[in-house]
């Protein structure tokens, strides 16, 4: 292929024609980062509430540590759940190195701090405005976190799909634990470097118009549950449009 635009249409061509190849590298991709954001959601909803409605000594510290943990690059916590997993490793026994689990870990490992930081910010802004009036009326830590969540229920949402978007185009943590196997562990963006260096730019560019896809439907169904609930909520101004 010499020219960039030889090279999309023969990406197009392979979307359309449902190259084998290709779509199960996307099919395995939105698997692991399903699995990974669900895990990472589940426990990111639990410890971001309850970090937003309790006050405890070295809570301050506790968020530092959290506001960091969203500054370590993507390769460092691949590394670091490489070396849990490798053979030397607490996690060794378990054979994951090199597998879709260990990669589905390295994931939920990443978007965790994600979850956990913005789900504590939402709750604790829920907290400011009907956090006393629920402790008037004897609700413990557990007990209003929860109901603060609850009612919070369609912010949390877009930040499900936040963090998918985020797993779904990581790159660094799953090419350390998962080894870009052919056939195995090769997702898109492993997919996409390799692809790149080995000078295969339809499949590449056919797997980053896909990964572009992706992205941009989360960021639509995000804009499209914000503004559904505005106008729920009647914060819409007159007359805009829906």
């Amino acid at each position: 292929m010499n020219t960039f635009s030889d090279s999309l249409g023969v990406a197009f061509a392979l979307i359309a024609s449902g190259d084998t190849g290709l779509w199960a590298i996307v099919w395995r991709s939105l698997f692991v980062s399903a699995c990974a954001t669900a895990i990472a959601y589940a426990l990111g909803l639990w410890l971001g509430a309850w970090l937003a409605a309790a006050r405890f000594r070295g809570r301050g510290a506790v968020l530092t540590l959290l506001n960091t943990a969203l500054a370590v690059p993507a390769v460092v916590v691949g590394l670091v759940v490489y070396l849990l997993l490798s053979r030397s490793g607490p996690l060794g026994f378990l054979g994951w190195l090199f597998s879709v689990p260990a990669m589905v870990l390295a994931q939920t490992v990443l978007v965790l701090p994600l979850v956990t930081a913005l789900v504590r910010q939402v709750v604790e802004d829920a907290e400011l405005g009907h956090g006393e009036q629920l402790r008037s009326l004897g609700a413990g830590t557990t007990v209003r976190s929860l109901l603060l969540a609850w009612d919070e229920r369609y912010a949390l949402l877009t930040i499900f799909i936040t963090a998918f978007g985020r797993a779904v185009s990581e790159v660094g943590t799953v090419m350390i634990v998962g080894g870009n196997i052919d056939g195995f562990t090769r997702v898109m963006t492993t997919a996409i470097a390799l692809e790149t260096s080995k000078g295969d730019l339809p499949l590449a560019l056919g797997l980053g118009v896909v990964l572009l896809a992706v992205v941009l439907l989360l960021n639509a169904a995000v804009s499209l549950l914000r503004r559904w609930r505005e106008k729920a909520d009647g914060l819409l101004p007159v007359g805009a449009p829906a």
